[in-house]
Formats: structure tokens, sequence, C-alpha cells
């Protein structure tokens, strides 16, 4: 018989209390400050008959407010196949814990190392981990890596149109690990090159980190930066949206050394904003400062192929004081999601979803021109599936209003500026609707 959890009985809990040296599990917790521990009565039912209790909670479900998504801002509504659950969910899969023992772990291995292999590909870089906590927190273990392997450089420099999210974490890790960080103004919705390479000139800088396409969704022009961070003996980490790297230039491509960025537009669902998976890439050099786990391929003892960590005396576990990071607990079970997604996809797959995209942001982007309540804010910069509008309309209230009619739309960011996104899940009949919507918004 399978079971979900052991309980544990009172003698376990008493023998391993002993161990540690603590008498309860009061006293256990005897670190935690007293006004943040709850004295209350928790809000839970009674115990109830398996009818009532999903009654329960299907009554519960239905408070969800359930919105038809024109909204991006680094999560995005892509398709996601009926089959990825259902393979998720195998036990093999569900009740995986740990890599560690190669013998007895070769299926989780396997599809990390896929991972590994598809997220290199697709963002043109030699190597790749297994997988990080989200976008944000990859972004700031990319700045991490840059520090560690260009030695004797005390700052960074992020470009001003990644996402702000972004932007807070990269600076609160910098505070932390002792170095600083500097934000690159914009310069009419891209990164200003200027200021850039006046910072550059500066010295000081051990890596830079730009967007491929950036918070306003435009798809920024990166030509020559890499060549000017690495005269400086800096490197370029470039964050980006991996389902548009089947069709626009990689960061292998640009010249960067370190590909970093969110991988949840590869299938996964908003859900209420998680769990997603970070993606994290570089050249072959730089492979021993990549924090985290990496998986090999290799034969056994039969000749036969299999799978192991590698790189083993500079993970983590064993050399501590030498790591990056101390990241232990990965995304696996998402990086899986992400693996049977892109084997499903394939090229053709991604190629298409791109398209379905691209072609309703553009007419998107046409009919709210055509409504006389919005204007161009970035006049003639490209974007694929998201971009952003002035509006003549109080942001907010916009936002509101549509929200309140059952769309997540025109996403303030900032002064009058409003943000859409269109992924291949959306409709023509959709797309008309909203726009029919925004007409009745009055000022």
């Amino acid at each position: 018989m399978s079971f979900p959890y052991f309980p544990h009985t009172d003698t376990d809990i008493k023998g391993m209390l002993e161990r540690i040296g603590v008498k309860s599990l009061d006293e256990l917790y005897g670190e935690v400050p007293d006004e943040v521990i709850y004295k209350g009565d928790y809000d839970l039912p009674d115990a109830m008959p398996e009818m009532e209790i999903r009654r329960y909670f299907e009554n519960l479900d239905k408070q969800n407010r359930r919105l038809t998504v024109f909204c991006g801002c680094g999560a995005y509504d892509h398709y996601s196949p009926a089959v990825i659950p259902a393979i998720i969910s195998r036990g093999e899969f569900l009740t995986a814990y740990t890599p560690y023992q190669a013998e007895i772990s070769q299926g989780t291995l396997r599809y990390i190392f896929e991972f590994q292999t598809m997220i290199a590909g697709l963002t043109g870089m030699d190597c790749a981990n297994a997988s990080m906590y989200d976008g944000a927190t990859s972004a700031a273990e990319a700045m991490l890596m840059a520090m560690a392997a260009t030695k004797k450089k005390s700052r960074i420099l992020v470009s001003g149109t990644m996402p702000a999210n972004v932007i807070e974490t990269v600076s609160t890790y910098a505070k932390y690990h002792g170095f600083g960080m500097d934000v690159i103004p914009e310069d009419g919705g891209v990164t200003d090159k200027k200021s850039m390479a006046d910072e550059l000139l500066a010295g000081d800088v051990a890596g830079i980190l730009v967007p491929s396409v950036n918070r306003y969704g435009i798809i920024e022009d990166l030509s020559g930066l890499a060549d000017a961070v690495h005269v400086s003996k800096g490197l370029l980490a470039v964050y980006s949206d991996p389902s548009v790297l089947a069709v626009i230039r990689t960061p292998g491509e640009w010249g960067a050394d370190i590909a970093c960025g969110d991988a949840q537009p590869l299938g996964i669902p908003l859900n209420f904003g998680g769990p997603y998976v970070g993606f994290l890439a570089c050249r072959k050099e730089l492979v021993r400062k990549l924090p985290g786990r990496i998986v090999g391929a290799t034969t056994d003892i039969d000749g036969k192929r299999a799978f192991v960590l590698t790189l083993q005396a500079r993970e983590q576990h064993i050399r501590r004081e030498k790591a990056n990071s101390n990241i232990c607990s990965n995304q696996s079970l998402m990086a899986l999601y992400v693996t049977i997604y892109l084997s499903l996809m394939g090229k053709e797959g991604m190629r298409r979803v791109n398209d379905l995209s691209y072609g309703g942001a553009h007419y998107l982007h046409k009919r709210l021109l055509e409504t006389g309540k919005f204007s161009e804010a970035f006049e003639g910069k490209p974007f694929l599936k998201e971009f952003t509008l002035r509006t003549s309309l109080p942001a907010e209230k916009l936002h509101a209003a549509l929200a309140a009619k059952g769309y997540l739309a025109a996403m303030p960011m900032g002064d009058d500026l409003v943000s859409f996104c269109v992924t291949e899940k959306r409709t023509r009949e959709e797309i008309d609707k909203l726009v029919e919507l925004i007409k009745t918004v009055e000022p």
C-alpha cells in the first residue's frame, strides 16, 4: 500500500527532541518572538464526509475570479498541453527528491539533463544548470557569477528597462553580498547605450545585465554591447523570455557570457503566481562559477548510457565555502514540466506559438490606436507579443474597469503608459470584445 506520508508517533517525537537536546516542541521554537506567534483558532471546518468536503472546496474555488488575460509583465498565459500534468503526476516524478544517488535516480537525472540541454539550445549557450527558483533570482545569480569570475571589481550595471521585480531582487543580492549596483537609464523605451558606455569607461564594472525583450515588450538591439563589456574585462548577462528565443536572436548570438530568465512562458500555467522556474546558462569557460546542480551523461560499467551529477568538487554540498550560492532545492518538478512542453512543441510548434502571438498582438495594437484613446509610446520600436501604449484614459481606472468586466489588461506602467500582451490562446473574438469594452470607458 502506498502512503503519502508517515506520521510521527509520540515516541518518535520524543526521541528526536532528546537527540537535539530540547524537551518539547515549544522549546524547539523558543527563539521565535512571541508577538509573531498566532494564538487564535484556525478557521478550519470540522471533519466532513467526502461529498460535503468536495462541495466545500468547490464553493471555495468559486470565489476565485478567472479573468481573460491580456497582460504579460514577466508571466505569460501560454497554452499548456493536457498531457503534461498527467506525466508529471506519475509517482516516479512526483515523489522524487534528490538525484545524489545516481544508481537509483536515473529518471530524475535524465530529465534534468534534458532540461539543461534544451535551455542551452534555446539560449545559444554552452551549458546550463538544473534550474533556479525563478527568473529574478536567476538574474541575481548571474550577477554573482560575474562578480566571482572577474575578481577585484566592485559593482554591476543593470538596465532600467529590466522588469522592476528583477531590478529589486538583484539590488537586494548586491546589498547583502557587499557590492554596488547602478541602474542604467532608459532612452526612448530602450537601454541608454551612451550612459552604459560612460559607466564602462568609469571602470570597476564586473558585469552588465540587460533584457533581450524589455519591460515594455520592446525587442532591444544589443549590437556591440558584448564587445564593449569585454573590452572593460566584464561579463554580459542577457535576461530573456525563453519562449521568444525560438524566433529572435539568442543571448549566445549577441555574444553574451551568461543567459538567465524565467521559464514560466514555456507552458507553465499562471496559477495565481507560481510555482515557476528560473534558468541560468553560460559559456563553458564559466561553468565552474555556475551555481546549483549540473547533470552530465556518461556510460555505466556495461557501456549503457547513464546520467550523473558532474563537477561534484564545486557542488555546494561538498565545497560550500567556495560556492557562489547555496542552491540545494531547485524547481525540479517545474523543470520537468518545461522539458515535456518543449519535447511536445518542438521547433515548429515554438515558431507557431510566436507567429500566433505576434499576429494577435499587432492586431490588438492596431485596433487600440484606432479607438483614439491610445497613441504610440515608443514609435517604431519592434515588439512580438507584448507592447506598451500611451493612453488618454486614467491608467488605474482603465485597468480596474476592465478587471471588473473579466479582463486582465492595460497594466499601468507609470505616468500614462499601459501594457498589453497577446499569446496564442487569445482569439480574434476576444480581442474585438476587449476593444469594444475599452471604447465604453470614460475619462
